[in-house]
């Protein structure tokens, strides 16, 4: 093969779904790989909610906006194809940031090799972003305690999914945030959580004080939404909340308003942004801190996979709509 394809981005979103006219699919001349190179066939891409903020053209993020004209950003898993790198060897399977192309030439900085015997789509549910993610805003931020209740929002979501095995598996009460009867079923029955709020058919209120009797301890907070009131109202004094993401406003032109304050002062709440990008760095730890309840069976996993480099281009909408089930995930 001497070409490949590729997807740039071309335009900034707006308010609402994105779509194709915010892409442009180029084919590229195979590269040449020179000393202290290696080139990888990226068999499988993650889509993740970041993408959201890093198609827009907010400077002052956590990290700088995709330049346009640029592939798009993305991690992903491959296989090492070509090496002139004495410590990459063809056959290697290797996860980082690749972009939204079949193929990437590198000289392994931000690369990490793929040791586990799992099936790519494993790596990229668990000990990619999703798992380091959880493992480091639970931890760091979280500091969950046993006999502990902690509420997880996206709760059937890549991230969330493994926040609350792992605090199951910490001797806590985990309640989870879903959008559908199926989600509340799957992480009750599959994965172990003490219960479900469907946020879209629950009276809310009610709900969470049913499940919540000594209120909440640890909020992770993955979606923002109606949902993100009531957990705040019930935190127990102490508690911390560890933000993730706020996706239910991410396709706003206006974010909706956050709670009050005053809680804040009376509870002493410890409320704590984080993105992995600062946490890098902290990957070797982070993995030895996951891989054990990995291995024990403590964590359960699913994809949903679309076919095609290009399915990538709608496939982001999945998160607005919650019809994603599980680990969103492209093969090429």
């Amino acid at each position: 093969m001497s070409t490949y394809t590729a997807i740039n981005l071309i335009a900034r979103p707006s308010a609402g779904p994105v779509g194709p006219d915010l892409f442009e699919v180029v084919t590229k001349d195979m590269p040449s790989v020179s000393e202290g190179q290696f080139l990888v066939k990226q068999n499988h891409m993650s889509l993740d909610p970041a993408m959201f903020g890093w198609m827009s053209p907010d400077t002052q993020s956590y990290i700088p906006p995709v330049e346009l004209g640029t592939v798009m950003r993305s991690s992903g898993v491959g296989e090492i194809v070509e090496s002139k790198h004495p410590d990459f060897k063809v056959g290697e399977r290797v996860m980082g940031m690749m972009g939204w192309q079949e193929y990437f030439l590198t000289d392994g900085v931000g690369l990490n090799k793929v040791t586990a015997p799992l099936p790519d789509e494993a790596i990229l549910s668990v000990f990619a972003l999703p798992g380091l993610t959880a493992t480091q805003g639970l931890y760091s931020i979280g500091k969950p305690q046993k006999g502990e209740t902690i509420v997880v929002s996206g709760a059937a979501g890549s991230v969330g999914s493994i926040v609350g095995q792992l605090a199951k598996a910490d001797g806590l009460t985990v309640i989870g945030v879903v959008g559908s009867d199926e989600k509340a079923d799957w992480i009750v029955n599959e994965l172990g959580f003490d219960g479900a709020v469907n946020y879209k058919t629950d009276d809310l209120a009610e709900k969470l004080a049913q499940l919540t009797p000594n209120g909440i301890d640890v909020y992770f907070e993955n979606t923002g939404g109606p949902i993100q009131h009531h957990v705040f109202s019930r935190m127990n004094a102490h508690g911390r909340i560890a933000v993730c993401g706020l996706i239910a406003d991410y396709p706003k032109a206006e974010p909706d308003l956050a709670p009050n304050w005053i809680p804040i002062i009376k509870k002493r709440l410890t409320i704590q942004g984080f993105t992995m990008p600062d946490h890098f760095g902290e990957i070797p730890a982070l993995l030895a801190k996951l891989t054990p309840y990995v291995m024990k069976g403590q964590i359960k996993h699913r994809a949903h996979v679309l076919n095609g480099l290009e399915s990538a281009m709608t496939g982001l909408n999945l998160f607005f709509t919650g019809k994603n089930k599980g680990k969103l995930i492209v093969k090429l």
